[in-house]
């Protein structure tokens, strides 16, 4: 039997949403309506792009949006500047700066100086020790938008054996943390583990956000398993063109596994409509 394709276009439609009908609300009640800041240094195309969609969407459903693009000189204490003052605006309820930083600017510096109340990326320290605390948190978008979408196959995942492939601080990590609030029970893999393809042959439910496209194959996926590709790779065609792969060899794991989703039109739809609502999440927290 065919894979269920874990469709995140549609679901990523329906969170927008419920977001727009939040905000109508707020508005309604005669509100100031949540604002979303996104900062932006250097001209990075793809977060040119990506900038420009959180803009368009963040109208679209009725929020208020704010946008600093900083030239690539821009040094780290102009950009802190930029950042101490989205935090003391009473009309932003999110800020996100877009990474990565150019050279010569410190991430994790910037990520700090985030009000934590206003991390709708779910970043800062203070809502990483929160989430992995099972305490309130703004969560990173990408990763609950991977829970989200492994509910559409399973709504309970309690006692699943979950493995995650990646530790990065803005996936894998979180994404392990969520699933502990699952129930789930939760194997890290990564470079150094050994005999990668016995270890993820085991699990129920697969995350692969390791960066390298097409890497995880048949012999990785376990019969029935619930496989979510979080990996972006762009390749090269035979035509010199090029397209966007996961980290997952799609058409191999979809003639085994019991759900799948794709790339692209999987986990990519459900980051930004994550960060809208988180920017409600954040607006309804800041106003009480």
């Amino acid at each position: 039997m065919a894979a269920q394709i874990l469709d995140g276009k549609v679901l990523a439609a329906q969170l927008r949403e419920q977001v727009a009908l939040k905000v109508a609300a707020i508005r309604a009640a005669g509100q100031r309506v949540p604002g979303l800041a996104v900062v932006l240094v250097g001209g990075d195309p793809a977060s040119q792009v990506y900038v420009g969609m959180k803009e368009k969407m963040t109208e679209a459903v009725g929020m208020h949006s704010v946008a600093h693009r900083l030239p690539e000189t821009t040094t780290e204490q102009e950009l802190l500047a930029v950042v101490a003052a989205l935090n003391a605006d009473p009309a932003v309820d999110g800020i996100l700066v877009q990474l990565p930083l150019p050279a010569g600017i410190d991430s994790s510096r910037v990520i700090e100086a985030i009000d934590p109340a206003k991390d709708v990326d779910g970043f800062h320290p203070v809502n990483v020790g929160r989430l992995s605390a099972g305490l309130p948190s703004l969560v990173p978008c990408t990763p609950r938008g991977c829970i989200m979408l492994a509910k559409l196959a399973r709504p309970d995942l309690s006692g699943l054996h979950a493995v995650v492939v990646g530790r990065s601080n803005i996936v894998g990590k979180p994404v392990a943390a969520l699933l502990l609030q699952e129930n789930c029970t939760v194997t890290i893999a990564h470079s150094r583990t050994r005999d990668l393809p016995q270890l993820c042959s085991q699990a129920d439910l697969l995350v692969a956000a390791i960066g390298r496209p097409r890497f995880l194959g048949a012999q990785h996926v376990k019969a029935g398993a619930i496989v979510i590709d979080v990996g972006i790779n762009r390749i090269s065609t035979p035509d010199g063109g090029s397209r966007l792969v996961g980290d997952v060899d799609y058409d191999a794991a979809a003639a085994i596994a019991g759900a799948i989703t794709p790339v692209p039109g999987g986990v990519g739809p459900m980051t930004i409509a994550c960060l809208l609502d988180n920017t409600v999440t954040a607006h309804q927290r800041r106003t009480g």
